[in-house]
């Protein structure tokens, strides 16, 4: 290998091995952040306000909410539950591609390189989605919690709105953050209705719609509440149970479909390790980058393929 390659690779990995650094402080920070707000709010009544940290590239930040596109990325973080604003996202983005794109520059050909830039834009938004997706199981395995909890404090005779404050403070995320905006709105004068309808819509899912329609007809019609929560509450036990028996049967598949993209790219790495230059030469042709531009539309297509296959609504 060249020394410039070397050079290239080397800045490649130094990048991307900083964007994984931040990114894990920032985990353990935020996991660290949530234990000690449990434990204040296990030992100490009422809620506790959670601390604001201090915020890295606010000019960017602001900059770029000004925008459709911060505009739309600010709604994806909000659904993921991360604590993240949508300038240290971007940062976080663009080192990463730019990372990747030196790897896959000096370590395959420069042709890969944009590619490689491409597949870090990729790999940042299925990492968005996997984190929304990640927050609406949780929260739906909460769900028969939080109808229990509805159900006794409605039983003891609390109306339905101190109920939902009551929830918000004694379950843990993602339940008790969502609760509590939820709470926060009617406070503040806005109807049952809007409240859990914009509930539900950060938060889609089927358990979640038969939930606040209950909770809808009911503070509508007035009916027996309590009764409609508490079988409501066994029927959510069983859908958990279920959905967990599914993606238990789904997850060989589910895997399948990250393997065969990586199969490709490794394959990329043993033709140009058999034969050194090999990659160059390929991608020194027209004919040569269209084949491979179909090869990874081609593995593209495939793992969107078996995801919608292996994608079961229960």
């Amino acid at each position: 290998m060249e020394l410039q390659q070397l050079i290239t690779l080397t800045t490649g990995i130094t990048l991307l091995t900083c964007v994984l650094a931040v990114v894990g402080l920032h985990s353990y920070a935020m996991g660290k952040a949530q234990r000690q707000a449990l434990v204040d709010r296990l030992s100490a009544t009422g809620q506790i306000p959670a601390g604001g940290r201090r915020r890295n590239f606010r000019g960017i930040d602001r900059r770029l909410r000004r925008t459709k596109l911060g505009k739309k990325l600010e709604l994806r973080l909000a659904a993921t539950g991360l604590d993240i604003t949508p300038g240290e996202f971007f940062v976080y983005m663009l080192a990463t591609v730019a990372g990747l794109w030196l790897i896959g520059q000096a370590a395959l050909a420069p042709f890969f390189g944009p590619l490689a830039g491409l597949l870090g834009i990729g790999v940042a938004v299925q990492f968005l989605n996997w984190q929304r997706q990640k927050r609406i199981e949780k929260f739906i395995n909460q769900l028969p919690e939080m109808a229990r909890i509805l159900a006794n404090a409605t039983q003891a005779g609390l109306a339905l709105r101190t109920a939902i404050g009551m929830a918000a403070e004694e379950m843990e995320a993602p339940a008790g953050e969502e609760l509590g905006k939820v709470s926060a709105q009617l406070a503040v004068g806005a109807s049952m209705d809007d409240a859990l309808g914009e509930l539900a819509d950060r938060l889609p899912s089927r358990e979640l719609v038969v939930l606040v329609t209950t909770l809808v007809l009911s503070n509508r019609a007035g009916g027996q509440v309590v009764s409609a929560l508490r079988n409501l509450t066994e029927t959510l036990e069983e859908r958990k149970e279920t959905r967990r028996e599914v993606r238990t049967q789904l997850s060989q598949v589910s895997m399948t479909s990250y393997a065969v993209p990586v199969l490709g790219v490794g394959s990329l790495f043993l033709m140009n390790g058999v034969k050194d230059g090999a990659l160059d030469r390929m991608t020194g042709s027209a004919f040569g980058q269209g084949a491979v531009v179909i090869a990874f539309s081609l593995y593209a297509v495939g793992f969107v393929l078996i995801r919608r296959l292996s994608r079961i609504d229960v």
